[in-house]
Formats: C-alpha cells, sequence, structure tokens
C-alpha cells in the first residue's frame, strides 16, 4: 500500500478548509458605517454621514495547528507552495471563517434614528480532535496505530454557510449633557446554502504479536457523518445545477441586539453649533450577536456506523480502504464491510447554531486623529442544547491602535484567540477602499499563511454629515 493511504486516513480526521464578520481593524470606529453594524447594531447611529453603502466587501480568517504550508506567502507564487500535516502528539484544530458583503447600506434619519440594510453570504467551520500522536514516516494504518498506544480517537467537525437579508434599526434610549445611549436590532433571514458534519467517538484499537509483527485490532468506533442534502441536486451535466443547489435548501434566521454609550467630552457645549455632537471620549458597546441557526436536511449519502465487526484488523483496513474509493458512496459500501452497524440518515433534517457570542467594546479617543479599541468577544455556551451542532468565532480579545481621519486612516490590531495564537495584523484606509490583513506573517513569512487572513471592502459615503457640519475633533488635526 502506498504512503498515500494512511493520509486519506488524516484527511479523514482533518477535513479539507472550507469557507465572520471580522474587519476588525474598524471595531468603534465612527467611520465604520455599513460594516460595523455586524458587530453591533447600535453603532451605526453613531456615524456622522448621512448614509453610506459597502458595495463589496470579503473576509476570510484561518486557524489551525495541523497542517504547515511552506514557501508561500501573499507576495510570493501560490503555485511554488507545498503543505505537510505536522508531526507530534497533541490535540488537533483547524477552524476557518469567511463573509461577503453585498450592497450594505446605511441611512440615517435624523441624528438620532438609524437603518441599515444588505445581503451576506458568510460560514464557519470548525473542527477539534482529541490528542493523538502522527509521524510522517508513517504508510499503513498499522503505523499510524503504532504510533498511538492506549489512544482514545475522537473528532468533532462542523461546517455551515448561509445566505442572509438584514435589516437594523437603531435609536438613542436617552441623551443628556454627559452621556449619550443608542440601542439597535439586526434581525436576518435567509438559507442554509451549505452544511456538513462529521464525528468521531471512542475509537479505540488493541494489538496482538502474530507470526512476529504486530497486528492491531480495531475495537470500538461511533461514526456519524452526513452533508445538506442540496449536493445531491448537482448530478455530473446539466444546467440547472446551480439553482437546484440554492432551491433546495432550508431556512436559517439569526437575531443582533446591541448598546453603544457614549461619553461626551466634558466641556462647556455651545447649543447653537453642532459641531461637537459626534465628539466622545469614550464608546462602550455591548452586543449580543448570532443568535439563531441554520436548517439542513441530510443528503442522501449520510451515515452513522456505529461499533466494529468482530476480528477487524489493520491489513483489512488497508484492502477496504485504498485507492479505489473515489466516492462517498463507494467509500459507504467499504464502510458497511467493516463496520458493526450502518444506518442511512439521509432525507432527516440537522441544525446548526450560528456562533452566538457576546462582545464588549472599549473605544478611546486620545488625540487629534488617534484612538485606541479593545473588545473582548466570549462563545456563548450551547452544552444543553445536546441535539444541535455549532458553531464557534475564534475572536476572543482584540486591543487596535488607530490614527483615522474622514478619508485616511492605520489601523495595527493586537489579537490573542481561542486557540492561544498571538497576531499582529495590519490595515489600511484610502478614502472608499479599506484593504487589511489579520497576521503579518501571511505577508512576510513563508510559512505562516495557514494561520492568518484579511479583507477588503470599498465603501461609497455621502459628502454630507447628517448634522449638516463636519465634526472637528474627528478630523486630522491642523498642522501650522
Amino acid at each position: 500500500m502506498r504512503s498515500k493511504t494512511i493520509n486519506y486516513f488524516i484527511c479523514f480526521l482533518l477535513p479539507v478548509f472550507t469557507m465572520a464578520q471580522n474587519y476588525r481593524a474598524l471595531h468603534g470606529s465612527p467611520y465604520a458605517g455599513s460594516l460595523g453594524v455586524h458587530n453591533n447594531p447600535a453603532s451605526i447611529l453613531h456615524a456622522p454621514y448621512k448614509w453610506d453603502l459597502t458595495l463589496f466587501g470579503a473576509q476570510f480568517k484561518t486557524s489551525t495547528n495541523a497542517i504547515t504550508v511552506v514557501d508561500y506567502s501573499l507576495l510570493s507564487n501560490p503555485a511554488n507552495s507545498k503543505y505537510f500535516f505536522n508531526n507530534g502528539a497533541y490535540k488537533r484544530f483547524a477552524d476557518q471563517m469567511v463573509n461577503f458583503n453585498l450592497l450594505n447600506a446605511r441611512i440615517a434619519i435624523g441624528k438620532k434614528k438609524a437603518i441599515a440594510f444588505g445581503v451576506n453570504i458568510r460560514g464557519y467551520n470548525n473542527l477539534h480532535t482529541g490528542s493523538f500522536n502522527y509521524i510522517d514516516t508513517a504508510r499503513t494504518f498499522g503505523d499510524f496505530f503504532k504510533q498511538n498506544p492506549n489512544t482514545t480517537f475522537q473528532m468533532d467537525q462542523v461546517h455551515s454557510a448561509m445566505a442572509e437579508f438584514y435589516f437594523t434599526y437603531s435609536q438613542t434610549v436617552f441623551d443628556n449633557s454627559t452621556a449619550r445611549l443608542n440601542a439597535g436590532i439586526t434581525v436576518k433571514g435567509g438559507r442554509g446554502i451549505s452544511g456538513n458534519q462529521l464525528s468521531l467517538i471512542n475509537g479505540s484499537v488493541s494489538n496482538t504479536i502474530v507470526n512476529n509483527r504486530p497486528v492491531y485490532t480495531v475495537n470500538n468506533a461511533l461514526l456519524q457523518y452526513g452533508y445538506s442534502s442540496n449536493y445531491d441536486r448537482i448530478p455530473k451535466g446539466g444546467t440547472n445545477n446551480l439553482a437546484n443547489f440554492f432551491k433546495y435548501t432550508e431556512g436559517a434566521a439569526t437575531i443582533d441586539g446591541g448598546v453603544e454609550l457614549i461619553i461626551k467630552p466634558q466641556e462647556v457645549p455651545d447649543y447653537y453649533d453642532d459641531d461637537n455632537f459626534y465628539d466622545y471620549n469614550w464608546k462602550l458597546g455591548l452586543s449580543i450577536l448570532d443568535a439563531g441557526l441554520a436548517n439542513f436536511k441530510y443528503g442522501t449519502e449520510s451515515r452513522v456506523a456505529s461499533g466494529v465487526k468482530a476480528g477487524i484488523t489493520d491489513i483489512q483496513l488497508d484492502n477496504t480502504f485504498d485507492s479505489t474509493i473515489t466516492s462517498l458512496k463507494i467509500f459507504n459500501d467499504s464502510l458497511a464491510s467493516v463496520a458493526g452497524s450502518i444506518s442511512n440518515i439521509g432525507g432527516n433534517h440537522f441544525q446548526v447554531i450560528n456562533p452566538m457570542r457576546v462582545v464588549l467594546n472599549a473605544d478611546r479617543f486620545i488625540y487629534g486623529a488617534f484612538f485606541i479599541n479593545a473588545e473582548l468577544s466570549v462563545n456563548i455556551p450551547t452544552g444543553f442544547l445536546k441535539e444541535y451542532k455549532r458553531v464557534n468565532e475564534i475572536n476572543l480579545l482584540t486591543i487596535t491602535p488607530r490614527w483615522e481621519t474622514r478619508k485616511w486612516g492605520a489601523f495595527l490590531p493586537f489579537s490573542f484567540n481561542t486557540n492561544k495564537q498571538f497576531w499582529i495584523g495590519g490595515a489600511f484606509k484610502a478614502g472608499p477602499l479599506l484593504i487589511g490583513v489579520h497576521n503579518w506573517s501571511n505577508v512576510f513569512s513563508k510559512k505562516k499563511i495557514q494561520n492568518g487572513g484579511g479583507y477588503i471592502a470599498l465603501v461609497l459615503r455621502a459628502r454630507e454629515d447628517v448634522a449638516g457640519k463636519k465634526d472637528r475633533r474627528l478630523n486630522c488635526p491642523t498642522i501650522f
């Protein structure tokens, strides 16, 4: 058996990366506008423009300790890249998030009310395993099992992607001489366009010596895997594949809510001058995001396999799962020959909980066009909803110094995520264009592309302000 067979098994434990609103440099910015709504619905009110429109925005983020990509950075040719599975005995993870924003609009209805709406496509993939050992010299299942004596194999992977339309309303709750409180709510409705889940529970192996050679016997495992049924609607050939793919999807719904407290500068106000309406010393935000779920129907080749037939050894696995497996249907037939029992779950429904989280944000005005922002994002536990799958965000703590005027901006976010990775990112704003990276190592290192990502957005803004005049403190200071 060739060495790729064991790699197929590792790929089974670590599925291919799939396709999050994380323009993190803009969090807390009064110029975030229609992009800021996805971090806190209340934030659209504290923006000086009468309206703004995100023509297009895209963001991708990936985090893993399982694979390393070498000879590739954002400044090099991807054709030269290579990858390998990392050696060692430890728990693996692979998390990816992607989103596309299409025609996201924000409109101010005076100074104390605003709305926002638009279309998003976004997806999440989370994979986490128990601890197991892998060394790239493994050629067979026996080699792999030899590296993992007394190991219980565990793995859980969930992917969910949605196409959604959202509507946001925000208004001022109270406003006095020292503070203003804004509140907002976002309702999202759409379709779950892509979903899958894969879990392995209590996989175990024992070994004996036969003819002076170790023989490994598979004792137990519970394996469940499934995908959304709309993938069954894209057969080979045909002209209606894409239409069928979206037609046979299930519903998805989400709600966001947030408040934002603006602490005003403690100076004598001029009630005849609106220039200082958007000035602040502190801006404190609290939001609950993505409370909801996406629905999917299992595809026809989705299965649950429980237990293992007596006497199944590593040699039989080598012969059963070989290079002749070229489709999930063939894999299912091969699995049926070794599983204790196997059931078809195609046609049943499954739900994936969206990445529900609480976000705390504090934005501090420093001087002129300098600000500093701090944000804490905490995933809300859903262990009591055991019948549902869920996806998570990896954001945890981000601190972002920024220099920003109406047309220009430079941002330097420092972030520590739930996978205990520390990234230094950066972003630049030039008129309507925003471009950024989550991790500068993606640009300057040729072995870190698997951890990081980037974003780009094109945002049009009104020439006139809501207050009719341009606020002074948010402009670049005059240089004499």
